[in-house]
């Protein structure tokens, strides 16, 4: 066998091909390392978004326990056109409180809040849940003192218009 020898034609491809080969590691190391920090700044912005930072939603408080039903007498509304509005609702008072609430309050915020309403608005389900709705929201708005729910909720046992 023979060994191969090197000529000076063979031995400067050689080392052109050497010299391209390292110029080819030398512009892939370059984009390494513009690469790589780049990466690396996703999945650490990543990695915060997702796992360090506070959420944006303010701490969701305990909701309240249900205590007693206090049920309250029933009261006529004047509506408009002569007609009027038999309501009886009735107060969930959370655990938390000592005594019933009094149920003047409420009465009064009906009475503010659906004196002169038109009968046909009250007489569809939509009109009738919609004015409950706005009601309930008034009484236990009107209920809540310093944070603290007294009322947490409203039942509207009779809502009768003629």
């Amino acid at each position: 066998m023979s060994t191969p020898t090197l000529t000076a034609a063979t031995a400067g491809a050689g080392a052109a091909g050497a010299a391209a080969g390292e110029d080819g590691a030398k512009k892939s190391r370059k984009m390494l390392f513009l690469v790589l920090p780049l990466v690396l700044a996703l999945v650490a912005g990543a990695a915060w978004f997702f796992l360090l930072r506070g959420s944006d939603e303010p701490a969701k408080k305990e909701e309240p326990k249900p205590g007693a039903v206090v049920a309250l007498d029933s009261i006529n509304i004047n509506l408009a056109d002569g007609h009027y509005l038999k309501l009886k609702i009735a107060l969930q008072a959370s655990a938390d409180v000592a005594e019933a609430p009094d149920g003047s309050k409420a009465q009064g915020i009906a009475g503010d809040q659906l004196t002169g309403k038109e009968v046909a608005e009250l007489q569809t389900a939509k009109g009738r849940r919609h004015a409950q709705e706005q009601l309930t929201e008034a009484i236990v708005k009107a209920y809540t003192e310093e944070e603290k729910e007294t009322v947490i909720d409203v039942y509207y046992p009779e809502f009768v218009s003629q």
